[in-house]
């Protein structure tokens, strides 16, 4: 079981108006939260959800992320425990949650479509 910290911050940067498709309905932008990256870790992103997909690009330590939605995939390890919930934190790119500071060891976004 994985235990997070609960504190978080509302992603404000988002254009007003703009909305993201999940399973089918569109999310306003400016309801998707930003999480802190565990500290202490850079983390792989990932092109899906699991450590078998390339990697995209790597977040230095002190990254926050926005998740967009979550969707089951490799179950993996790191410092907030053990997991198969992948974080969609932009199009085409995953990190395990594993890693973010949620404040869950459940699903905190929408499940992806």
């Amino acid at each position: 079981m994985k235990l997070k910290g609960r504190r978080s911050a509302t992603f404000a940067g988002a254009a007003a108006g703009a909305f993201l498709m999940v399973m089918g309905s569109p999310v306003a932008a400016s309801a998707v939260t930003s999480y802190p990256i565990a500290p202490g870790y850079s983390v792989n992103v990932r092109s899906g959800p699991g450590t078998t997909y390339s990697i995209v690009k790597v977040l230095p330590t002190g990254s926050n992320v926005r998740i967009f939605c979550q969707r089951p995939g490799e179950t993996v390890s790191g410092p907030y425990g053990t997991s198969n919930i992948w974080d969609n934190i932009d199009n085409g790119e995953y990190v395990a949650d594993v890693y973010v500071k949620t404040g869950s060891d459940g699903y905190v976004a929408p499940r992806c479509a």
